[in-house]
Formats: C-alpha cells, structure tokens, sequence
C-alpha cells in the first residue's frame, strides 16, 4: 500500500501543477490583446481638394491622418473610393503636403461633448472651443449623426410659439417642432431677423449654427445680438467660409446633433442655421471634386439627398418629449425664388418667410412679402378667428398691390370697386402693422389682439377718397355700408 501511495503522489501533483499553469496562462490570456493590425497607405495624387491614396482600407466617412510637415499629422475624410484608390477630404489646411506621404487609417468617429457645459460656450466645426473659456470636460460624448425617429413616435405640432416678430405670430403663426425657412437675398436683413427671434423667442436652449458665412459675423452675432442673457442659454457652432468644405458640413451636423441632445432631454430648444444653402454648396464642392456630375445647375443628385437628412432630424421627438423649433435660411441667388436650393427647401420645411429687396430698399423692416410666405402648421395651432382675421388681412394687402400702379399715376377712380377702395382705406394701417423695430419685441398675444383690432377699424368711403384727392369736402360714410368694417 506504501508503495502504491508513493507511485501516485508524483502523479497527482503533475496535474495540480499543470491546472495552475493553464489558469495562469488563461488569465495572462485575457489581460494580454493582440495589436489591432492596421494597415497604411500613402498618397498618389491630389489635385484641389481631393487626395488620393492607395495600400490602405477605410470606410467612406472613416478619418485618417495624412504625415505632415515637420511630423504634424492632416486629419482627412474618407469621402469615396474607386477600385483600389480612396478619395480623401482634408478638415483643415493642406499646406506642406508631398508625394507619397503616409496614410493613416484611424477607427475614431466623429463625435462631440454634450452637456450643460455646453451652454455659453463658441465651437468650431469639429467640436472644439473657440471662446478661449478653456478645453470643454465633459463625461458623455455623442457621435453627430443620429438615429432617426419613426414618423409615427413624433409628438405633432400643436402648440404655438411667440418668436417676438408680429408679422410672424399674427399671419404665419409658428408651432413648438416646426420647420421655418427664411428665404432672401443678400443683405436683405436674414441675420438680423434671425437675431431678433434668438432674443425674443422663448426657449429653454437656443442652438445657432454659423455655417458658411463671413468671419466677422460670428463675434458680432455673439456680442451684438446674442449679448450676455443670450448666451447664457445658448450654444454658437461657427463654421466661417475659409474652412474646409468638410468641416462646413460637419458644422451643420454637430449643431443639428446638440440641439437633439437637449431635446432628449426634454427641452424646449430653437435652432437657427444661417444657412442651408451654405451647407449645400459645401456638399456641391465636395461631390464634384470626387468626380460626380452635376445635375441642376450644377448641384449634384447628392446635395438634394443631404438637405432632407439634415432638415428631417429637426422637430418634435417622441411623445411627451422636447421639442427642435429649426429657422434656416435660405441665400436666393440674384432674389430667384426658383434657385434650385430654395425649390427642394421650400418642398422639405414646414412653412416659409420671404424677405422682400424690393421693402427692405423702402426701408420697410423686417421686410417679410407676407404674400410668398406661409406656415403650414398654421390651421392646426390657431382659432378659426385667428385664421379669418389673417385671410381679411392678406386680401387687402394683395388687392392694394395689384393694383397700386393705378393708383399711384390716379387712374383708379374711387368707387369702382369696393373691394379696392377697402384696400386703399387699410394699406396705411396694414404697413404700420408690418413694420417693427430691432429692438421692439412683440409678444404673440399683443400681435393677435393688434390683428384684430385692425379688423375694427372704419373705414373711409370711396366719396371720401374723392375728396381728400380733390379738395372736395368729406362725408360720413353710413354705419354699415362697409361690409368688412366691425
């Protein structure tokens, strides 16, 4: 039996040994990873914009760094590919840039810092601070492109919001989650309507996005308009016309991806883009310098299929959630209201506010044609009252328009027709009404009580006209003869 004992001890403790080393070797395992093999390239071409690069792989959207000058990498977009070359976008300057230079694919994404943090503070159009406020910590970051929400989970618009603009609560009545577009030339007073509604409209965060247009506006939008109250709940992504096209279009998605963050977090937030047509050229500059063939006025197919899958993540979220109330503008080029970028804006948004060169020249402002404008969540979120008293209003300043020629040069005789008279009678009135100062906000129940009461006014009848036009004496129009008159 000794014997036996002692033949089975070495054998025993062999396997223990051997189990303690397979656990080891297990545990050494998992705390080990093996190098993720990343595989360079090095550039062939590049020719604009545009690099070319080859021996590496990386999805379109990927980001990779180019060798720079004095060891500084270029950070590029994977923008498309042919056969075995990739067609990368630089985010930033391209200067110093030679031949052969390494590619670096990366498996980073483009992502941003979301928080209260956030607000008061300037972005550039890859997320990082512009303000000098120092670096920006948060503990959650995003990626800027979204899941999209079923049509079906969004809360629809019903109630309305007070942007402070009369013209705009009275006759084109805007609701919390929709979609506005400001359609004008240039120099037409966009920017500053757009910052009379940033300081006049009540929202819990405001979200602008600078996307395209001149440098200087930037701190001028933020001193002038914005000013400190304004700031304190707002969040400025500015993408000035020298940055990269890349970067511009990255600009719009990171303002579109923090508004969404605070509208899941049930908030209230207005988001303001100057502009959408910015944005498009910057998709334009990026297709056709990849090869593909312009289409409409030279916009490639593609920039058409970028407008709505920008546009479409404003609005309301899922039931009983916050809300995205989104103004773009929309640059009309040489005043073309069928401009092809302002057609496919015009058939995506919800409603829109043309702003008139001919008004703004006459030193009407804000300049808004309330003829060629509309809101189309306007019957849902108003009074039947409401709605009429804006139809009476828009008659009469369309009758008095047509027919203003005639009666500028006096060929329109008083009483030929009672509707024109009627007009004639409410046009001063109706221009008062639609002027308003930079620094006059109107609330929305203030602009539909002075709606109404413009309905109430009495109006002079065609032999009064007469007399004021020919030294004739006046006379009382009769309680009554006025149909539209209360």
């Amino acid at each position: 039996m000794a014997k036996q004992k002692k033949c089975n001890n070495p054998i025993s403790a062999n396997a223990n040994r051997d189990a303690r080393w397979a656990r080891r070797l297990a545990r050494a395992r998992q705390q080990v990873e093996a190098p993720k093999l990343v595989v360079e390239g090095h550039l062939t071409r590049m020719v604009g914009l545009t690099m070319e690069a080859v021996g590496c792989h990386a999805a379109v959207g990927a980001r990779c760094l180019v060798e720079g000058p004095d060891g500084e990498d270029i950070e590029a977009e994977v923008v498309g590919f042919s056969g075995e070359k990739l067609f990368l976008m630089p985010t930033g300057r391209m200067q110093g840039i030679v031949p052969n230079a390494r590619v670096i694919p990366t498996d980073r994404v483009y992502d941003v810092a979301v928080g209260n943090m956030l607000l008061g503070r300037v972005l550039d159009g890859a997320g990082n601070p512009l303000d000098g406020k120092g670096p920006i910590c948060a503990t959650e970051r995003v990626p800027i492109s979204a899941r999209a929400i079923n049509p079906l989970a969004r809360h629809p618009i019903c109630e309305k919001l007070d942007v402070g603009i009369r013209a705009i609560n009275a006759l084109l009545s805007v609701g919390r989650g929709q979609r506005m577009g400001l359609f004008a030339g240039s120099g037409v007073g966009k920017s500053v309507l757009l910052g009379m509604m940033t300081r006049y409209t009540n929202a819990d965060v405001i979200v602008v996005g600078l996307i395209g247009e001149r440098g200087r506006e930037v701190k001028e939008f933020i001193e002038n308009i914005l000013g400190d109250e304004g700031m304190a709940r707002a969040v400025v992504v500015a993408s000035p016309a020298d940055d990269a096209p890349v970067l511009r279009l990255h600009g719009a998605n990171l303002a579109t991806r923090i508004a969404e963050y605070f509208r899941d977090q049930g908030l209230n937030v207005l988001l303001l883009m100057d502009s959408l047509t910015r944005y498009a050229q910057a998709q334009r500059e990026v297709a056709l310098a990849i090869g593909e063939p312009p289409a409409t006025k030279g916009y490639p197919p593609s920039v058409f299929a970028k407008i709505p899958q920008l546009v479409e993540r404003a609005g309301n979220g899922d039931t009983g959630g916050g809300s995205i109330t989104a103004f773009y503008t929309v640059l009309t080029e040489g005043d073309d209201q069928q401009d092809p970028i302002a057609d496919a804006a015009r058939a995506i948004l919800d409603g829109h506010v043309v702003l008139s060169r001919e008004l703004a020249e006459a030193g009407h402002y804000p300049a808004i044609d309330v003829e060629a404008s509309i809101s189309r969540a306007m019957t849902e979120i108003t009074t039947p009252e409401h709605q009429e008293a804006a139809r009476r209003f828009k008659q009469w300043y369309s009758l008095y328009r047509q027919n203003r020629d005639l009666i500028s040069v006096g060929a329109y005789q008083p009483g030929s027709d009672a509707l024109v008279d009627e007009a004639m009678g409410m046009f001063p009135h109706l221009t008062e009404f639609l002027r308003q100062g930079i620094h006059e906000p109107v609330g929305l129940a203030d602009s539909i009580n002075a709606l109404e009461t413009l309905q109430q006014i009495e109006l002079v009848s065609p032999a009064q006209v007469a007399a004021l036009q020919g030294g004739m004496p006046q006379q009382t129009l009769p309680v009554g003869a006025n149909p539209y008159a209360k």
